[in-house]
C-alpha cells in the first residue's frame, strides 16, 4: 500500500499550507467569531492549543493510505519515467488501457494528446513523451491534492464537533470557575474529555447553588486567600486579650469508659436491674442505690470551654508566602447529607475557583468507610468534579483514616507546602495519639497548616483543637435564618 505522506513526497506536495487554511477559515466561522468577542480569554487559550491540532492533522494526513486505483495509476507513472522512447511508444496503448480501467481523470485528456500528436505519421521523438508525462505529473498532483481536501474535510467537521463542545462547557463553566485568564486558560485544558451537557450541568447547579450562600463564598475566599506572616517586630510586645480553649472536668457523656459504683438509674448493668424482680433482693437494691452502689456504665468524653487570657503580642510585618495547593477532606457520612452535602460540595466549587484563579492544585478526599479521590485541577478535572459532585454521603465517619492519609499525602514530593482542608460536622469518636502526633509532625517540622471547616454547632471542641483554623458555618435552621435576615 501506499502512504499519502509517501506520495506527497514523490510529487512535492506540501500539505502545510492547507493545514493553515483549513484552521485558519474554520476559526473565522461567523458563530466562532461572536463568541470569542465575549470570552477573549478562551481564544488565547485555544491559539496556544493551535499548535498541537496542526501536528496532531500533519500525523492523520500522513498516516493514510492512498486508494488502490490511484496508487496503481501512480506506479505506471514511475515506470514510464524510468522507460526510453521506444520502450514507451511501444507501451502507450497498454499504458491507456489502464487509465481507462482505472477510470483515471487522466484519460480523456491522454486521449486528445495522442490523436494531436499523429504518431503513424510522424517520426518517434522525445518530445511526446515529455508532454505526456507532465501533463500526467499535474493531473496525479490535483488528484493528491483532492485526496487532501477530502481527508482535511473530514478532520474539520470532527475538529469543529469537538471545538463546539469545548466551547460550549468553557462558555457555561467560565462564570463559574474562571475569575482570570490564568483561570479561564486552565479551564480550557481541562475540557478535553467526552463530557455531555447534562453532565456539566451539575457544576453550574452548585456554581448557583454557591451564588445563594455569600458567607459561604467569602469563607472559601477567606481560607484560599490566607497566607503566612514573616514575624518582622516593629515594636514592644503588648498585652491583648485572646480567646483559647481550656479542657474542663470530663463531665460530658461521651463514650462508654468502664463501669463504677453510682445511682445513676439510666445506665444501670443488665444484672443490677435484675434483682428488682426477685422479691428477696428487691430491698438490697434500694440500700445500694441510696449508698450509690449500684454497678453501671461509667460515660467520659472531654470538655472544653472558651476562655479570655491576657497575652503579650509583638505585632509582626506582613511577608506574603507563596500559596500550595489544597487537599480537601470532605466527611460523607449521613450526618453530612441534604443541606450540609450542598454546601460542602459548594465550597469545594468555590476552592476549585480559587486554585484555578491562583494556578494551584486542588485534591479532593472523600472519607467514610472508605477514602476516594479526585484531582480537581488536572487534565481530566471537570469529568472527576462532575463524578465527585454525583456522590451521596450516606456513609459513617472515619475521620483518623482520613487525617492519616492526608498527612501521608503532604508527605509526597510536591505537595510539601499543602494546606489541609477538612469539611465535616466533626461529630465522631475521638482521635487516636498515633494520628494526633503524625498531624503535629507535619505542622512543626513542614509548618503545614491544617483547616477545619464546622458544619456543626455540635462539633467536639476536643477533635478540632489540633487544627492551626477553625472556621466555622453552621449549617442550623436558625443559623441558616439568621444569615438570611442579615442578607
Amino acid at each position: 500500500m501506499l502512504s499519502l505522506e509517501t506520495l506527497d513526497l514523490l510529487l512535492a506536495i506540501t500539505e502545510g499550507e492547507l493545514i493553515e487554511e483549513m484552521i485558519v477559515a474554520m476559526l473565522a466561522a461567523p458563530q466562532l467569531s461572536v463568541f470569542f468577542k465575549k470570552f477573549p480569554a478562551i481564544r488565547r487559550a485555544l491559539d496556544r492549543d493551535l499548535p498541537r491540532w496542526k501536528l496532531q492533522l500533519k500525523e492523520r494526513i500522513h498516516e493514510a493510505m492512498v486508494p488502490p486505483a490511484l496508487a496503481q495509476e501512480f506506479y505506471r507513472y514511475q515506470q514510464c519515467q524510468l522507460e526510453n522512447n521506444g520502450q514507451f511508444y511501444h507501451n502507450l496503448n497498454d499504458t491507456l488501457d489502464l487509465l481507462r480501467q482505472l477510470v483515471s481523470p487522466f484519460y480523456e485528456q491522454a486521449c486528445k494528446l495522442v490523436d494531436a500528436a499523429d504518431l503513424p505519421n510522424h517520426p518517434l521523438d522525445d518530445s511526446f513523451q515529455t508532454l505526456f508525462l507532465q501533463r500526467w505529473r499535474i493531473s496525479l498532483t490535483l488528484q493528491a491534492t483532492m485526496l487532501h481536501h477530502q481527508l482535511l474535510e473530514q478532520e474539520r467537521e470532527q475538529l469543529m464537533a469537538e471545538l463546539q463542545e469545548r466551547l460550549a462547557l468553557s462558555g457555561a463553566l467560565e462564570p463559574v470557575l474562571a475569575e482570570n485568564d490564568t483561570a479561564a486558560g486552565r479551564l480550557w485544558d481541562m475540557s478535553k474529555g467526552q463530557l455531555q451537557r447534562g453532565d456539566y450541568q451539575r457544576l453550574v447547579e452548585y456554581g448557583n447553588f454557591l451564588q445563594t450562600q455569600p458567607e459561604l463564598k467569602q469563607l472559601a475566599q477567606q481560607l484560599g486567600r490566607s497566607y503566612e506572616a514573616k514575624a518582622v517586630p516593629q515594636q514592644d510586645a503588648v498585652p491583648e486579650p485572646f480567646r483559647v480553649l481550656v479542657q474542663v472536668p470530663a463531665t460530658l457523656p461521651e463514650e462508654v469508659n468502664g463501669v463504677h459504683q453510682s445511682d445513676d438509674i439510666l445506665r444501670l448493668l443488665p444484672a443490677e436491674l435484675a434483682t428488682l424482680g426477685v422479691d428477696e433482693l428487691e430491698f438490697e437494691f434500694y440500700r445500694r442505690l441510696l449508698e450509690k452502689r449500684l454497678l453501671s456504665y461509667r460515660l467520659q468524653g472531654d470538655a472544653w470551654q472558651e476562655k479570655v487570657v491576657v497575652r503579650q503580642v509583638t505585632h509582626q510585618q506582613q511577608d506574603r508566602q507563596p500559596r500550595g495547593p489544597f487537599i480537601v477532606c470532605v466527611d460523607t457520612s449521613g450526618s453530612m447529607g441534604g443541606f450540609n452535602e450542598q454546601c460542602a460540595k459548594a465550597f469545594c466549587l468555590a476552592l476549585l475557583r480559587i486554585a484555578l484563579a491562583d494556578n494551584r492544585r486542588c485534591y479532593i478526599m472523600l472519607f467514610a468507610n472508605q477514602i476516594v479521590h479526585y484531582e480537581l485541577t488536572a487534565a481530566s478535572g471537570i469529568e472527576q468534579a462532575v463524578r465527585f459532585l454525583g456522590q451521596h454521603f450516606r456513609g459513617g465517619t472515619d475521620l483518623a483514616a482520613c487525617l492519616s492519609a492526608t498527612a501521608g499525602k503532604m508527605a509526597e514530593s510536591g505537595w510539601f507546602d499543602a494546606d489541609a482542608v477538612i469539611i465535616s460536622d466533626f461529630i465522631a469518636q475521638r482521635l487516636p495519639e498515633e494520628v494526633i502526633k503524625k498531624v503535629r509532625q507535619q505542622q512543626q517540622s513542614h509548618q503545614q497548616r491544617f483547616h477545619a471547616v464546622a458544619m456543626s454547632a455540635y462539633g467536639k471542641p476536643g477533635i478540632m483543637r489540633i487544627f492551626d483554623h477553625i472556621w466555622r458555618f453552621d449549617t442550623g435552621l436558625k443559623s441558616r435564618l439568621m444569615r438570611r435576615w442579615r442578607r
